[in-house]
């Protein structure tokens, strides 16, 4: 089974839009994306890459499991 690997913050947008959720939208210190009554508070753009322990919270919030991710 494949892995979880860092990833650059524009393809975690990209991702996390293919999964349903709308945005990046910026209020306050961090960027946030809305799917459904689901409000995700998403890392701040960075030159380096979202790592897998950032990740996998964010993606316990958005309540998206691993394989979905991978998918």
């Amino acid at each position: 089974m494949p892995k979880l690997r860092p990833v650059s913050w524009k393809d975690f947008v990209k991702k996390i839009k293919l999964l349903g959720f709308e945005g990046p939208f910026y209020r306050g210190k961090h960027p946030y994306m809305i799917k459904d009554n689901l409000v995700l508070t998403i890392p701040n753009q960075h030159k380096k890459d979202i790592g897998i322990p950032l990740l996998q919270r964010v993606l316990r919030q958005a309540k998206i499991s691993t394989d979905e991710w991978l998918s």
